[in-house]
C-alpha cells in the first residue's frame, strides 16, 4: 500500500483532472472521491490507480480511465431510487461508482475469475447493493427488467435490442458503439413515447462486447 500523504495527493488531483474535464454532477464527482480506485486494479499498477487512463486488468479486459467512468456515469443522469443494469463487470469500479448514487446495480460479466473477483472486492468494502452474474451481456438480465438505466462497458457495433427492451419508460441508456478496429463514440439513447433518442458523444476506445460466456476464464 502507498504512505497515505501520497494517496491522498493523488486523490486530490484525481478529482481536480475530473472537473478540468467538465465533469460537473456533485453526485458523480461524490462517488468518484468515495470508491477506493486503488481496490481494483491489480497490485502492480496501483501506484498508477488515480492517473488518468486505462490500465490492464485479468483476461485481457482493462479498467477504463476515471474521466470516461465519470462521464458516462454523468450522462446516466441518476437517481437514488434507480435501478441500474451494467453489462462488463470488469473490474467492478464502475458498478462501485454507480452503486454509491443508484439504489441497486445489477452487472453482468462473461468471465467467471473477474465477476468472482468484483464480489470479493464488492464484500471487502462493504457494498451490499451490487449483484453481479455470470451471464451473457448481449441478453441483459431479462427476468429483473425492467431498468432505470443500462451503461454497456465494452463497444457493441449496433445497439442491442436485448438490452433497450430492458429499459424503463424514460430510460437511459449509455454504451461505446464502433467496430473493434474502427472508430467508436459514447453514445446515449432516452426511452421516450415518440421510440428511442439517440445522442453521438465522445470518441472511445473500448474493448469489444463478445456474446455468450466465456469457457475457460
Amino acid at each position: 500500500m502507498w504512505p497515505s500523504k501520497n494517496k491522498n495527493i493523488d486523490r486530490m488531483e484525481f478529482l481536480l483532472s475530473l472537473r478540468r474535464h467538465g465533469i460537473t454532477d456533485a453526485a458523480v464527482l461524490r462517488a468518484m472521491d468515495e470508491v477506493p480506485r486503488e481496490m481494483f486494479v491489480s497490485e502492480d499498477t496501483r501506484a498508477q490507480a488515480y492517473q488518468d487512463h486505462a490500465l490492464p486488468i485479468d483476461c485481457g479486459q482493462t479498467i477504463s480511465q476515471p474521466y470516461v467512468v465519470a462521464y458516462m456515469t454523468e450522462l446516466l443522469e441518476l437517481q437514488s431510487h434507480h435501478r441500474v443494469l451494467e453489462i462488463g463487470t470488469g473490474s467492478g469500479y464502475q458498478a462501485a461508482v454507480l452503486s454509491r448514487i443508484a439504489a441497486h446495480v445489477v452487472s453482468i460479466e462473461r468471465y467467471r475469475t473477474l465477476a468472482e473477483k468484483a464480489r470479493k472486492t464488492f464484500d471487502r468494502i462493504g457494498y451490499t447493493n451490487i449483484d453481479v452474474i455470470l451471464g451473457d451481456g448481449f441478453e441483459g438480465a431479462p427476468n429483473l427488467a425492467p431498468f432505470d438505466r443500462i451503461i454497456v462497458t465494452a463497444a457493441a457495433e449496433a445497439v442491442p435490442d436485448a438490452l433497450t427492451g430492458q429499459l424503463a419508460d424514460d430510460g437511459i441508456m449509455v454504451l461505446p458503439l464502433g467496430p473493434r478496429n474502427g472508430p467508436q463514440q459514447i453514445v446515449r439513447l432516452r426511452n421516450t413515447p415518440a421510440g428511442l433518442e439517440r445522442e453521438d458523444l465522445i470518441a472511445v476506445r473500448f474493448v469489444p462486447l463478445l456474446p455468450g460466456r466465456a469457457k475457460e476464464l
